[in-house]
């Protein structure tokens, strides 16, 4: 017997949708005549590495009823990974075995779910398949709240995030407004380098909410003084003044206004320490007027009861789209959302070669940010105000949400 398997894995941080997409993988298997088993690798590309696979086909085959729960748990159901692949030029040891250990299992197709670091590892993977003669498909499924991926018109994960967002600043604005006296509240949402989920608060906005009042992304140079005159001339005009913040903000000359001096990840990332508590200081000592900052941080990731049903639809099917392309020979891609109009909100599915996505992102084009800076402009609110429609159906026991076990991810397991 000719057994055709595959292998999946997620890595990078978490996000509503991923699991979504790992439920496409395995139903697109499922309705496969090309392929037996889907082994799920557990932290990402490490649980090769360390051997932690676990029989997904015959996990779902005992129980079909998970491939809903699944659909709609939050965050990595394999686990993932912050591992840096070396160069094979300098290291190819962890290439070799990860190639033995796809003729081991047989496996025909690697699906990895991730954001950018991770489309770093499905091109060098790629590459390497390539150097070798190897016939595995190597196939990227994007995901990422940042929405930065290049080639794709937006990314998985993205859509639910935007949504609470956007649904936490109206609350906020419904906390403030409450009191008749002067005050500022700073909300840092996160983006290093691209400022797609603070531009999403902007949907907060309605018929009776102008709330957020000032937007500032990391796309456009900070200036505090002109930060302050924004604050001040708003403070003149209303009570309460709300700003959405990216926690990659920086100034003119590029130094991030909250970054750790020296301190990065693995793949060289600076790790920010607040750009919101920074500005609130500012606007303490500068201003003197009743000021708190809110940094939203992980709660913006993964809050499933929140989630956006058209977000977790098209997870599934990027999912089912990469299984149907490896189908055709497809490698050393990844699949992709093209957009084919807005109203109606209508999207198609496709690929596009890695290696124009690994190690690039995707900013907000600058005519999408008011010329002020601090603000973005109609086009962009058209833009994502699709991404966060209808609603997810998650199941719930004794009023809580009903996820997932991942038990298995433990460390004492």
């Amino acid at each position: 017997m000719n057994l055709k398997n595959c292998m999946v894995a997620q890595s990078g941080g978490p996000t509503v949708a991923i699991n979504a997409s790992l439920a496409g993988v395995i139903r697109g298997v499922y309705a496969s005549a090309v392929y037996d088993t889907v082994y799920g690798s557990l932290n990402g590309i490490t649980g090769i590495l360390n051997n932690k696979l676990t029989n997904l086909t015959a996990l779902m085959d005992e129980h079909p009823e998970y491939l809903d729960r699944l659909a709609t748990t939050p965050a990595m159901y394999l686990g993932s990974c912050r591992y840096k692949l070396p160069d094979y030029m300098d290291d190819d040891s962890p290439y070799v075995f990860i190639f033995n250990q796809f003729e081991t299992y047989h496996i025909e197709a690697f699906f990895y779910i991730g954001g950018n670091d991770s489309m770093d590892t499905v091109l060098k993977l790629s590459e390497y398949a390539r150097k070798i003669g190897s016939n595995v498909r190597i196939i990227g499924i994007p995901k990422t709240i940042d929405n930065d991926l290049c080639e794709t018109d937006h990314t998985p994960g993205f859509g639910s995030a935007a949504k609470y967002i956007a649904s936490s600043l109206l609350e906020i604005a419904h906390d403030t407004f409450i009191y008749a006296v002067k005050s500022v509240t700073i909300v840092e949402i996160m983006g290093r380098d691209a400022g797609w989920l603070t531009a999403a608060a902007a949907l907060a906005r309605n018929e009776y909410n102008s709330a957020p009042h000032l937007i500032y992304l990391p796309e456009v140079p900070f200036d505090a003084d002109d930060f302050l005159l924004d604050v001040k001339r708003l403070l003149f005009e209303r009570n309460n003044v709300i700003i959405a913040v990216s926690e990659g903000i920086r100034d003119a000359s590029g130094a991030y206004i909250s970054a750790s001096e020296g301190t990065v990840d693995n793949f060289g990332h600076s790790q920010l320490s607040g750009a919101g508590k920074t500005l609130e200081f500012l606007i303490k000592e500068k201003l003197g007027v009743k000021v708190r900052s809110v940094e939203i941080n992980v709660l913006q990731r993964c809050a499933a009861h929140l989630a956006s049903r058209t977000d977790l639809e098209e997870s599934m099917a990027l999912g089912k789209k990469a299984v149907a392309l490896s189908e055709e020979g497809v490698t050393a891609s990844m699949v992709t959302i093209n957009r084919v109009s807005d109203a109606p909100y209508q999207v198609e599915y496709g690929y596009a070669q890695i290696a124009h996505i690994a190690n690039e992102a995707k900013s907000v084009p600058a005519e999408w940010i008011a010329p002020s800076g601090n603000d973005v402009t109609q086009p962009l609110i058209d833009y994502l105000a699709p991404l966060i429609q209808g609603e997810s159906k998650v199941a719930y026991e004794n009023g809580l949400p009903v996820y997932m076990d991942v038990s298995h991810l433990s460390v004492h397991q």
